[in-house]
């Protein structure tokens, strides 16, 4: 747990008390914090009262007497579409509101660190698509490079749950758009932008409010080091808004399929390999095309921003690209999951729109594609242009008959169950087929989650390998 700072004997109230709040209370407490706190839910609220949190009911004005500060769990709407009454409350009191990601950058840093041989870093990613692989490739790449490192934020551990910061350490934090929306402070040493599209849009009011809150995560503190996506019209614009010029190399520019040889620094992928590209002269290629974990042009963009990261907290491009060779990928994104008489399975239970299902079908040459389940707005017809490498598809759920309608010249079955469709799809593919879940829909007709689908996935084709001798990689 990390303390939080500056806060002894302040009365500081925690509203949501699911695990952030929670591990915010905590925090608070042990940096001498009188903490009160509230939650919308009874069962929740009834809960933390039992762990010993002190519950006080900041629905009334009455009740924020000694009040000095409020902390918002990231799922609270705070702006919009409306802001939740507590918050409306503390700002007409003039109570400041904050996170815990505001907590952390403010508490990470103690005098114990004037006895380290190496100051601690903070990575700090963030975008729309991506950042959880991103910032799970540079925690791998730490690892197996020796580097003490924690991982947290939007992924892993709560960011007040962290431990305290060693000698040499790198903190790897993935950040939502709700978390750099609010903090009142942002101070990482290396900051990451993936790329943009549309998402939480009833969040941040429209595209340019959720830009906006991403553009935080550079504007309020100024990263040593700024990684971004130029792919995208917000990307450019934000390398451009830091650097000061052409051969300003605190900005390192990445791209998945267009050559940056002219920025002062800059890593990029094309054609399967990685380059990287430093005023005007190239420094490092990495061969990206036999790393299974990293399957894909998006998956190579998540590298470029990955190496980038990595190269600015001074690891070699060699020790990085061995660290790439026994990534694994995350569950449920493009996780290879066996391989069985030269046919390869790969569980993106997450491709739960047509975006993300479109990279998951631009990233293998032949594909047995298993589609389908509770079918979002627009269907998939939108995905007809990235179907040209689907031997066959195998469609699931709700949505498999109103996706039939969709395919077009592809080849389908409605399959139904996941059992069947991974049984039809196993029959049918030929060495150098991959047979592929990336559903295009959520998964709320026949699974709680896209978590419990992508696992039932993971246990049916493990099953298939036990019985064909097939190697499993999960």
């Amino acid at each position: 747990m990390i303390p939080v700072q500056g806060v002894e004997e302040l009365t500081i109230a925690v509203l949501g008390l699911g695990r952030s709040g929670k591990a915010t209370a905590a925090a608070l407490a042990a940096g001498g914090a009188q903490v009160v706190a509230w939650d919308d839910g009874v069962d929740t609220r009834d809960a933390a009262e039992a762990d010993g949190v002190r519950i006080l009911d900041l629905t009334r004005e009455a009740n924020w007497q000694g009040i000095t500060m409020l902390i918002v769990s990231p799922g609270i709407p705070h702006l919009y579409p409306r802001p939740h009454p507590v918050i409306a409350m503390a700002w007409q009191l003039g109570i400041p509101v904050d996170n815990d990601i505001g907590l952390f950058f403010r508490s990470y840093a103690t005098g114990d660190w004037d006895q380290f041989d190496r100051a601690p870093r903070v990575i700090a990613v963030t975008g729309s698509n991506g950042k959880s692989t991103t910032t799970a490739l540079i925690h791998h790449v730490l690892e197996e490079c020796g580097r003490p490192t924690q991982m947290g934020g939007n992924i892993g551990t709560g960011v007040l749950s962290l431990e305290p910061a060693i000698d040499g350490e790198v903190v790897v934090l993935e950040l939502s758009s709700y978390q750099t929306d609010l903090a009142r402070a942002l101070t990482p040493d290396v900051a990451v932008f993936t790329n943009l599209s549309p998402d939480h849009l009833d969040r941040h009011a429209g595209l340019g409010g959720y830009f906006a809150a991403k553009r935080r995560l550079f504007s309020e503190g100024g990263p040593d080091r700024a990684v971004i996506g130029i792919d995208d019209p917000e990307g450019m614009y934000l390398a451009n808004q830091i650097a000061m010029g052409p051969t300003d190399d605190r900005v390192i520019r990445v791209s998945s399929g267009q050559k940056l040889d002219r920025a002062a620094w800059s890593v990029f992928a094309r054609k399967g390999f990685l380059s990287e590209y430093r005023k005007g002269r190239q420094a490092a290629s990495i061969d990206l095309r036999a790393m299974q974990g990293l399957p894909g042009a998006h998956n190579h963009q998540n590298a470029c921003a990955a190496y980038a990261a990595c190269r600015a907290v001074g690891l070699a491009p060699r020790e990085i690209e061995a660290a790439f060779h026994s990534f694994a990928g995350l569950p449920h994104r493009s996780q290879t999951v066996a391989q069985i008489d030269g046919v390869r399975y790969v569980n993106d239970s997450k491709a739960t729109n047509v975006d993300a299902a479109a990279k998951a079908l631009q990233a293998f040459p032949r594909i047995r594609w298993i589609a389908g389940g509770l079918g979002k707005e627009g269907g998939i017809a939108a995905l007809q242009p990235h179907l040209g490498a689907v031997a066959k598809a195998y469609l699931i759920g709700h949505s498999a008959r109103d996706f039939a309608l969709e395919m077009g010249q592809t080849p389908y079955e409605i399959a139904d169950t996941m059992e069947q469709a991974v049984a039809h799809a196993a029959a049918e593919a030929e060495p150098g087929d991959t047979v592929l879940l990336a559903p295009a829909a959520a998964s709320f007709d026949q699974y709680p989650n896209f978590e419990k689908r992508g696992e039932h996935f993971v246990a049916i084709v493990q099953a298939l390998a036990a019985r064909t001798g097939g190697s499993v990689t999960v």
